[in-house]
């Protein structure tokens, strides 16, 4: 069977030029790398302010399994289709980061006939922009230790520096490290710590703002450590913005590439929903709405992380308002979600779906709570049987909504044509009524408790004395009204990896508290969730290498 990576090489791709074209970018506005993908000049991006949106339909999913579910693979057959069907649209997804591509995700360009490409570049070092986001974080952390060597004029409190190195790479070996060993020569030993690049604020700043004066304002708010006394030493202090800034223009005007039909795709911003807010750029899905008329993106895991994130923050922040949502489940998965092992997967379990079922309705009924409506996308896999997609079918219509067979990788847009039709009339119906789950002039506390509460169905928040503290002190420095972000598991409705399904009254124990400054969030880091993941025993990187005739093997 041939496997994405065969599917990608040997499809025939366009020029980006004639992609740019259909979308609607004249040819100077485009800065090409190589043949088949290209930045937007920010004067073009910034001159489509005036212009009408079109309508923002958001892809999400089930909590994930090793049985996969195909959220990135669906955003891109949805939009081929809705393309297919003369609906006018552009796709808006994350860039991929090199963790999970060498750890055990793989990478994040779709599958089968619904990819974009080129893959690989995508996959790897694609147009550089998490190298300079990476540069960003670590030239502030730089700025940092060089103060303390240079005579601490600020009077930072080396005990009470927050902030963190990044690579963009699985390295636990790094979460906590000591640094400045070595002598008077390479300044003060203090302790340190990596988080993976996707998790850094720089990230987030670069996701979140609206143009370059936005990115530098946010970059110089970001808060690096604290004075004896108490107060906020940030960037902008420091005198690292404009710097950090200028690491991050190029970055930061949005990549167009093509999917395997042929759609314009805007691949920007970053992943990682579990850690981070996991959602593309505001500049990217802000562009593609004024120059379509949808954009599909997707928000990263499942509805309880990535859609909560991208509805409650980049939303808020952005001033979006989606018009449908689209939640991807396979029977498989729900199978898994209903206690069948991996292995057994292709036996017909009607009522382990039944069972499964619990988890998808839930994520159904929490997009409906933020006043969207939902249909769901069901990939299907030939060991599906009838019975078990009648099950699905028929409990979605108790909550109102449809399930619709999908088989958009192996057939490309035809897979996927009833899902667009379907997406079509929700569009068009206008029964949208977005709303934020929470107010901003809730206590942070607040905020957390009614994402548990509502999203995750949690009897509670365990928050301890010292956490507490920090959120206090955050209202107190005038950043009560922000967004929480709360970080923890994918794989659960609670902190517990292992509990699946849809799990009630269970607890939700948060272990830290930091603030985003710049990127205007607090971050709610919850059970054993990691901001910076370590390599499974046999990670990826094992199997890729370069084969005889110096091509890349062994990606997915």
């Amino acid at each position: 069977m041939a496997t994405d990576l065969d599917i990608a090489r040997a499809a025939k791709l366009l020029p980006i030029g004639e992609i740019a074209a259909r979308a609607g970018i004249p040819d100077e506005a485009l800065e090409p790398y190589g043949r088949y993908k290209a930045k937007i000049n920010l004067d073009f991006v910034t001159a489509q302010r005036d212009r009408p949106q079109g309508a923002l339909v958001l892809v999400t999913g089930i909590s994930p399994t090793a049985a996969g579910e195909g959220k990135t693979t669906t955003t891109i057959g949805l939009g081929d289709a809705l393309n297919a069907l003369g609906t006018r649209t552009m796709i808006c997804l994350r860039e991929p980061s090199l963790g999970p591509c060498f750890g055990v995700k793989g990478g994040a360009t779709g599958g089968g006939r619904a990819q974009v490409a080129p893959m690989e570049e995508i996959n790897l070092h694609f147009t550089g922009d998490f190298h300079a986001i990476t540069a960003a974080n670590n030239l502030l952390a730089a700025m940092v230790d060089n103060h303390l060597y240079w005579g601490n004029e600020l009077g930072l409190d080396a005990r009470r520096i927050s902030w963190r190195r990044a690579v963009d790479m699985n390295d636990r070996a790094l979460r906590s490290i000591t640094a400045a060993l070595g002598g008077v020569a390479n300044g003060f030993p203090r302790e340190d710590g990596f988080d993976i690049t996707v998790a850094s604020e720089v990230m987030a700043v670069f996701c979140l703002a609206r143009d370059l004066d936005d990115l530098r304002a946010r970059l110089g708010r970001i808060i690096v450590g604290q004075t004896r006394d108490g107060r906020s030493i940030t960037a902008h202090d420091l005198k690292a913005d404009g710097a950090m800034a200028a690491l991050l223009r190029e970055a930061f005007a949005p990549n167009l590439v093509q999917t395997l039909e042929g759609s314009p795709a805007l691949v920007h911003g970053g992943p990682f929903a579990n850690i981070a807010h996991g959602c593309n750029s505001v500049m990217a899905t802000q562009l593609g709405l004024r120059m379509a008329e949808m954009v599909v993106t997707e928000a990263g895991f499942g509805a309880d992380l990535g859609a909560e994130k991208f509805l409650d923050i980049k939303c808020r922040a952005a001033g979006l308002a989606p018009s449908a949502c689209v939640v991807v489940a396979t029977v498989r998965a729900l199978k898994m979600h209903g206690g069948v092992a991996k292995s057994a997967l292709g036996t017909e379990d009607v009522a382990a779906v039944r069972r499964g079922i619990a988890n998808l309705a839930r994520h159904v009924q929490n997009m409906q709570k933020f006043g969207l409506p939902v249909v769901v996308a069901m990939n299907r896999f030939t060991s599906d049987t009838e019975a078990e997609i009648d099950a699905v079918k028929q409990a979605m219509a108790k909550l109102g909504t449809e399930a619709i067979l999908c088989t958009h990788w192996g057939e490309g847009a035809a897979g996927a044509a009833d899902l667009a039709r379907a997406v079509q009339a929700l569009v068009a119906g206008g029964s949208a009524r977005f709303e934020p789950l929470y107010s901003d002039h809730l206590s942070l506390a607040g905020k957390i408790e009614t994402v548990a509460r509502e999203i995750y169905h949690a009897g509670g928040v365990v928050i301890p004395p010292p956490v507490a503290a920090k959120l206090r002190r955050f209202e107190e420095q005038g950043f009560g009204h922000v967004p929480v972000c709360i970080a923890k598991t994918q794989y659960s409705f609670s902190a517990d990896p292992a509990l699946m399904g849809a799990p009630e009254g269970h607890v939700l124990p948060l272990r830290e508290a930091r603030l985003s400054a710049g990127a205007g969030f607090v971050v709610a880091i919850a059970g054993d969730i990691m901001t910076m993941p370590g390599l499974p025993r046999r990670p990826a990187a094992e199997g890729i290498g370069l084969d005889a005739e110096g091509r890349i093997e062994g990606l997915f």
